[in-house]
C-alpha cells in the first residue's frame, strides 16, 4: 500500500512548487474560493448516506462494451477511445495521447474497494500503442493509478502531470526525464504540432488525509491544426470563461459529468453545469466523462449521461456519447443510441 500511495512532494520539487503563486500556506489554492463540503453537509452525514445507498448507484448489467485493435489504428485520423470514467486515447497527426489511464480493475488504495462496473475493463495496458505523452490530471486513484503507470511508462515518451505529482513517478521508478511538470497557465510544445498548456480546475488533490499539496489541472491540448480541452476534475465556476476566452474554440473537450453530489456542490459539477461549461469554452463537440466505470457519490450510475444529454439539447450542443473501447472521431456527429438506458 505504502507504494501504491506514492510520496508527497519534496527537495528539488518542493523548492519549485514553493514558487508558485498558486502555493500559499503550505498548499496549492483553488483560484476561486472553494469549500470542500457544502454548509450544512460534513463527513459524518455523508457516511450515513454512504451506508443507506440505493441500489442504483450500480448498473444492474454489465456495460456494452467494444474491443478493437488499438496498435493497428490510423493515426492520420483523428479519433478517440473512452475506456469509461475518465480515461481516453486520443490519436491524430501521427500521435498518440492517453488522458489518465485507470487499467487496474479499481480505484482506491486497495483492490477490494471502488471496483470498476462489469464489461469497462476491457482494455488491458498491454492492449495500449505506444505513447507519445501520457497525461495525468491530478494524483486521485480514479485518474492516477499506480499499476497501469508502472506497466506503460517504458513505452512512453513523455509523462506530462501537474506541479508536485512528479514525486509520486520517481518513487515508482518513472526516469525524471521522461515527466514534464507544469503549473496553471506553463505550457510546452512537445514535439512538432504538439503543443500542451496546463489551466486551472476548481478541485483538490491527495492519496491520503492529506491534501493540495499538488496541484490539479485541466490542459489545452493542440495537435496540429486540432484543438482539444481535456477538462479533468473541476467544479463549475468562472475559469471556465477565462479559459474559453483565452484559449478557445476548440474542436473536441473532454468534460466531467459524474460523481456529483449535494454535499460537495463546488469540486464536481452537475451535468446541466457540464453543459453549460462546454459552451463557455467554445467546445465544437464534446464528451461527459468521469462516470460509467466506478461509484464515487450515490446518484444512479446512469443519471449524468440522462441529464446531461437533456442540457445539451437545450443549447443545441454537439455531444458525442461513445460507447466505452469504440474509436469516435473528433467530428463525429454526436450520434448516440442509447447503450446506457437500463437499470
Amino acid at each position: 500500500m505504502a507504494t501504491t500511495l506514492g510520496k508527497l512532494p519534496h527537495g528539488e520539487i518542493l523548492k519549485r512548487i514553493s514558487k508558485s503563486e498558486h502555493f500559499q500556506s503550505g498548499s496549492f489554492q483553488n483560484i476561486e474560493h472553494t469549500e470542500m463540503l457544502a454548509p450544512n453537509s460534513s463527513y459524518w452525514k455523508m457516511a450515513i448516506k454512504y451506508w443507506q445507498k440505493p441500489n442504483s448507484i450500480r448498473p444492474s448489467s454489465p456495460i456494452p462494451s467494444s474491443k478493437i485493435n488499438l496498435k493497428e489504428l490510423d493515426d492520420s485520423k483523428p479519433q478517440y477511445i473512452w475506456f469509461g470514467h475518465s480515461s481516453y486515447l486520443l490519436v491524430a497527426e501521427g500521435k498518440k495521447i492517453l488522458v489518465d489511464p485507470v487499467f487496474s480493475g479499481y480505484a482506491s488504495p486497495f483492490s477490494f474497494a471502488v471496483q470498476s462496473f462489469e464489461g469497462t475493463d476491457v482494455y488491458l495496458p498491454e492492449d495500449m500503442p505506444d505513447l507519445d505523452i501520457l497525461i495525468i490530471t491530478h494524483d486521485h486513484y480514479d485518474h492516477l493509478d499506480y499499476e497501469t503507470i508502472i506497466k506503460l511508462y517504458q513505452r512512453t515518451k513523455k509523462i506530462i502531470v501537474p506541479l508536485g505529482v512528479s514525486a509520486h513517478l520517481l518513487s515508482w521508478g518513472v526516469p525524471l526525464e521522461k515527466i514534464i511538470e507544469l503549473d496553471w497557465f506553463e505550457s510546452r510544445e512537445i514535439t512538432t504540432g504538439l503543443k500542451i498548456t496546463a489551466t486551472p480546475t476548481r478541485h483538490f488533490s491527495g492519496r491520503s488525509v492529506l491534501r493540495n499539496k499538488s496541484l490539479w489541472c485541466s490542459y489545452v491540448l493542440k495537435i496540429g491544426e486540432y484543438k482539444v480541452f481535456i477538462g479533468g476534475d473541476s467544479g463549475y465556476g468562472s475559469i471556465f470563461e477565462t479559459i474559453g476566452k483565452n484559449y478557445g474554440p476548440f474542436d473536441l473537450a473532454f468534460l466531467e459529468c459524474g460523481q456529483y453530489g449535494d454535499d460537495w456542490p463546488f469540486i464536481h459539477m452537475r451535468p446541466e453545469e457540464t453543459a453549460l461549461a462546454a459552451t463557455q469554452i467554445g467546445a465544437k463537440s464534446f464528451v461527459p466523462v468521469h462516470w460509467g466505470k466506478f461509484i464515487l457519490s450515490l446518484h444512479p450510475w446512469n443519471d449524468p449521461i440522462k441529464r446531461v444529454l437533456v442540457a445539451s439539447q437545450t443549447l443545441k450542443l454537439n455531444l458525442q456519447v461513445p460507447k466505452i473501447g469504440e474509436s469516435f472521431s473528433f467530428q463525429g456527429s454526436g450520434s448516440v443510441d442509447g447503450w446506457w438506458n437500463f437499470q
